[in-house]
This record gives C-alpha cells, structure tokens and sequence, in this order.
C-alpha cells in the first residue's frame, strides 16, 4: 500500500519537507495548520478566535479536497501558545465539531512570533 498526497490551494501552502495530507488506507493525517490566510499568506489578525476559525476552515479545505469533512476527523492536537486562551479557544472549535466531536489533546506549545495556535487532524475515510 502506497501512501498518496493531499493538496489544495485553499489552505496554506506548505513551506517545509510536509504535506499538506498523507492517506494511508482508510486514515487521512493532516500536518499541523496555524493561522495562516492561504490567499495572502499571511498570519490573521484579530486574537485567538479569528486565528481559531483560520486554522479550521484551512483544516475543513484540506480534508474536501480529499472527500473527507470534519464530521471524519477522530483525533485532533491543539498546541496554544498561551492556556489562558483556552476557553476562547473552545468556544469557536466547538462550533466546526457538532454533537459527537473528535479525541483530543490540547497542550502549550512555543510556536513562530504571532501565532497563537497549531491544530492536527487524523481523520478515517
């Protein structure tokens, strides 16, 4: 079994050695997504909730692009930047996953000047 790549331009292009997505199997493991704004490149502004909702729309156009939706994802890994935002956070995330939402790990984590958060999905096909 060969694993294949998953790639939109709707989500940030990666600037590293990673992909967007690998598929192995029936499992879909999505690399780590910050904040970024795929049309400008840039980092959005507007705290933890703005930067919380980019990181999921780009999460959501990863997955569509190979035929998967967030109501697949079993497990995701938050990293914040500060705990503090943890209930802001929460409260936009919460919104992207309904009634039976994916495990998950939510930890501090020291991530690149203005990024508040870093998310990773794997998702089962």
């Amino acid at each position: 079994m060969s694993n294949k790549i998953g790639f939109t331009e709707n989500a940030p292009t990666p600037v590293g050695p990673y992909s967007q997505a690998v598929i192995c199997g029936d499992f879909v493991f999505v690399s780590g997504q910050i904040p970024i704004n795929p049309k400008t490149s840039t980092v959005v502004t507007g705290g933890i909730e703005a930067q919380t909702a980019q990181v999921m729309e780009n999460l959501k156009s990863i997955l569509e692009s190979v035929s998967l939706t967030l109501e697949d994802v079993v497990k995701t890994s938050v990293f914040l930047s500060n705990l503090n935002d943890f209930q802001a956070f929460n409260s936009i995330y919460g919104k992207y996953f309904g009634v039976n939402p994916p495990a998950r790990s939510t930890v501090q984590a020291g991530l690149m000047t203005g990024v508040l958060l870093e998310i990773d999905a794997i998702a089962k096909k």
